[in-house]
């Protein structure tokens, strides 16, 4: 094509300047380009809008050619930002019914005795919230008073915030007025007006300009050959289009997998690679499976409203059919039996086991998976569990567990911390990994697991352990079992080096768009 170009002297405007002229007067320019400078050059400024409306080509367009010819110098482009104020839906629906304090207003001034404030949301057709907040208004106001649950008028002369629905009336007749700025802030935190930035640019001809009109060639440019022309032999009269391929390609944000569901797949490529199985098993678990099968306490404190989700509705569930399992669980946890313990000392309860939860741990799956456990076996699952834990930097009440188990007559705790150890350094990436002894109702030996974090320092990954007799004996399981349940959420934390738990499911496109895949 450089060839083309020297032998034809096909000569236009670059992003570098007017490359060169024709026959060392004419310069070949677009017919576009042309119009746009011979309606400049007959005077003063015109907007994008006017240049597009009037050559009769797109905004686009014009945005595109005035930029080229702003760079060659053959004019001047002037743009400013102006916020401009726009109405949200509910700013117009204010200027039907008025504000929610306004509107409360009416239907309250008419009884002196008061209103029940329960009856408002019906009455008046706001929500809960937009009542609270009017009702808030009105007593900062001195407005009205409440007592006993009603609503007592004060002021019933006057409209409060006039100025505000005046305001928005007027925004809607015209959306250029200007608004005084100490309103625009208190309008706009109430959701009733946007702020959108927009660009106004003008363009003027430079002598530059006004000098190259009379050297201008029109020539048209084609910004791909067709086969037809190349066959043809066409293409050696065609202008072809300049490119500046130092400019770098718009980004384009293309759809992928959430980072983290990749890193949970991951995670179940590694452990079914090292022979684990697949459990799985309900959100909506019962009692039985995710505590008294585990030999947990009827009566511990982690069966509380405080640590578990109930279901509303049902709220009890069917204890398994199998009703051997059943007794032999009762069994042991009122005598111990037959592992020998003493077991919890009290009468077992059919109808508190049988109650509904929202699964609190992943070892729930471990249970039922022991109810048909082939030895030897290993078994693995990632469990969504639901705690009603307060929201923090590492805590979520909604999370997901590393569930596992590993059923063999000849496996030891030692084989546990050692399994443990490399989750955390193959799985997290962790560079220190810590045990400490720990107590769990189903476990023991057992041991905590933490690693460390950059910034967080060392964070618990979870609990892990050998199952108690108590726990494997009413199955028929005599070889030993050990199991763990690990925050699989915090796992990705060390990886990636997140500080905050809640990044995980955050809205942040920026994070989501740039974090690693792998």
């Amino acid at each position: 094509m450089s060839n083309l170009t020297e032998n034809k002297q096909y000569h236009y405007l670059s992003g570098k300047g007017v490359s060169s002229k024709l026959n060392s007067d004419s310069i070949l320019v677009s017919p576009e380009m042309a119009k746009i400078l011979r309606q400049l050059s007959k005077g003063g400024s015109m907007t994008i809008d006017e240049l597009a409306e009037t050559i009769g080509t797109s905004h686009a367009k014009v945005e595109q050619i005035t930029t080229r010819l702003s760079k060659e110098k053959l004019a001047i482009r002037d743009v400013k930002t102006f916020t401009r104020v726009v109405l949200t839906r509910e700013g117009k629906k204010i200027i039907n019914t008025g504000l929610p304090e306004n509107q409360i207003m009416e239907v309250v001034k008419n009884k002196p005795d008061g209103i029940p404030i329960t009856q408002l949301s019906s009455i008046v057709g706001l929500t809960k919230q937009e009542v609270n907040a009017g009702i808030g208004k009105l007593r900062n106001a001195g407005f009205v008073n409440i007592n006993k649950g009603l609503l007592i008028p004060v002021e019933t002369e006057t409209r409060l915030n006039q100025e505000l629905e005046d305001t928005l009336k007027s925004l809607s007749e015209d959306p250029l007025l200007p608004v005084s700025k100490e309103i625009i802030p208190i309008l706009s935190n109430r959701g009733f007006v946007e702020l959108k930035e927009r660009q106004h640019a003008t363009v003027e001809i430079t002598n530059s300009g006004s000098k190259a009109l009379s050297n201008i060639k029109i020539i048209e440019t084609v910004s791909r050959l067709t086969p037809d022309q190349i066959r043809s032999g066409q293409w050696r009269s065609l202008q072809l289009k300049s490119y500046n391929i130092t400019t770098r390609p718009k980004k384009l944000p293309i759809g992928k997998k959430h980072p983290y569901l990749m890193f949970l797949d991951e995670v179940k490529q590694k452990l079914v690679g090292l022979g684990f199985i697949e459990m799985r098993g309900p959100l909506v678990e019962s009692e039985f499976w995710n505590f008294d099968a585990l030999f947990q306490a009827q009566d511990h404190s982690a069966r509380e409203w405080s640590d578990v989700y109930t279901i509303k509705h049902p709220t009890h569930g069917i204890l398994p059919k199998d009703q051997e399992l059943v007794k032999n669980v009762q069994h042991v946890h009122e005598t111990g039996e037959p592992v020998g313990s003493r077991g919890w000392r009290y009468r077992w309860d059919p109808q508190k086991a049988a109650r509904l939860i929202l699964r609190p741990q992943g070892t729930a799956v471990s249970a039922r998976t022991l109810y048909k456990l082939k030895i030897p076996a290993k078994y693995f699952c990632i469990a969504r569990c639901y705690r009603p834990d307060s929201v923090d930097a590492v805590h979520l009440s909604e999370f997901n567990q590393l569930e596992g188990i590993s059923c063999d007559p000849s496996i030891t705790f030692r084989t546990l911390l050692g399994l443990l150890k490399t989750f955390a350094i193959e799985i997290a990436g962790a560079s220190k990994v810590r045990f400490k002894p720990d107590y769990y109702p189903f476990t023991s030996p057992s041991a905590e697991l933490s690693a460390y974090h950059p910034k967080l320092g060392y964070i618990e990954f979870g609990g892990s352990g050998i199952f108690r007799p108590e726990v494997t004996a009413p199955f028929g399981i005599s070889d030993p079992v050990i199991a763990w349940g690990l925050g699989v959420d915090r796992l990705y934390m060390v990886k990636r080096g997140i500080n905050d738990i809640r990044e995980l499911f955050t809205h942040n496109l920026k994070w989501l768009r740039t974090v690693p895949l792998t």
